[in-house]
């Protein structure tokens, strides 16, 4: 091989290398990966987005002070007429069924001198503050389990609220309310992150239609009956031949035409009523009396429980010679 081949084909090979470079380098060029700045790999998150059906916070209760910077005494008063058949609220007026309630706020617990009080009462100790009175209100067999006082309590926090107001104006020095506490200051609000909306929360099984009152009184107790009807006894007989008292007697009232006891004040709303007292109509009167006849002059707000209703009912089918036979529940179609 002479000189002449011997150079062409050295520069043939030095070609191919560098063409081999060249290539290797473009290459890199177009496809060069992406370097994080950090090395490694991100890892998903454990936290996923809201749940659709996720069910919002319940609101909070309203704190007592707030339910008393609002309370109205007016309709405290008139809440409060029911005790007035066993509490006196004037001053020097003295116990009656149950201890007078002028001055109560701040007065020690179960101290009224000469007043025999129930055993759980007693243990309680300390003050009548507007806190505990509000929960003595609200259920008092709840504060104290043997306590003689056949009210259920008052279920409505404002309402509590509005019988305190009225309280704190039974005395000669007015206790004043707690002060509500304080708002925190609000947080900033962050920008809200961009999510997909969320699928509607499926809508809540409907609730259990009412029972009837046939089906109440078939499993009604006539005992728990006579413990609930005990409030009545305040205003009402319940023996044969005693007559009325501050209401009309309650013997025999099942099938007795309404507003027929003679010689009885019975307001106009309530003999425009008519008919006789059936256990659907006392059932009506039990649960909301003022609903039945608003003038009324029976100050007992109701019994909401259907079955205690129906369980005082059963009680006072007792309260006859010849008791009325519960309605039959209608045959299933």
């Amino acid at each position: 091989m002479n000189s002449a081949d011997t150079n062409r084909t050295g520069l043939a090979v030095l070609g191919s290398i560098l063409f081999a470079m060249l290539l290797v380098a473009f290459s890199n060029l177009v496809f060069a990966p992406e370097r994080p700045a950090v090395p490694g790999y991100a890892l998903p998150s454990s936290a996923g987005p809201p749940t659709a059906g996720a069910a919002a916070a319940a609101p909070k209760e309203t704190p007592l002070p707030e339910l008393l910077a609002k309370a109205d005494v007016k309709k405290g008063e008139q809440d409060a007429k029911v005790c007035t058949t066993c509490h006196n609220f004037e001053k020097g007026a003295g116990a009656k069924i149950g201890p007078p309630l002028w001055g109560v706020v701040r007065r020690p617990i179960a101290s009224f001198p000469g007043f025999d009080y129930s055993d759980s009462i007693k243990k309680i100790g300390g003050d009548w503050t507007y806190e505990k009175l509000d929960h003595w209100i609200a259920d008092p067999k709840a504060m104290a389990s043997d306590t003689k006082m056949t009210f259920p309590g008052e279920k409505d926090p404002q309402k509590d609220a509005d019988i305190l107001a009225y309280l704190q104006t039974l005395a000669d020095k007015p206790v004043p309310f707690p002060k509500p506490s304080p708002s925190p200051a609000p947080a900033a609000a962050a920008a809200p992150a961009a999510v997909a909306p969320a699928a509607a929360a499926p809508a809540p099984a409907a609730g259990p239609a009412e029972e009837p009152l046939p089906a109440l009184l078939a499993k009604a107790d006539p005992k728990k009956g006579e413990q609930d009807a005990k409030i009545c006894g305040a205003c009402h007989n319940f023996e044969k031949g005693q007559g009325p008292k501050i209401g009309p007697d309650l013997w025999g009232v099942v099938g007795r035409p309404v507003a027929s006891v003679p010689g009885f004040a019975y307001s106009d709303s309530l003999k425009q009523v008519g008919g006789d007292w059936t256990y659907e109509k006392l059932d009506h009167w039990i649960h909301d009396p003022k609903a039945m006849a608003s003038g009324t002059k029976m100050i007992f707000p109701g019994e909401k429980n259907p079955q205690k209703d129906a369980d005082i009912l059963a009680y006072l089918q007792t309260l006859s010679d010849k008791p009325v036979p519960f309605p039959k529940e209608a045959s299933a179609k």
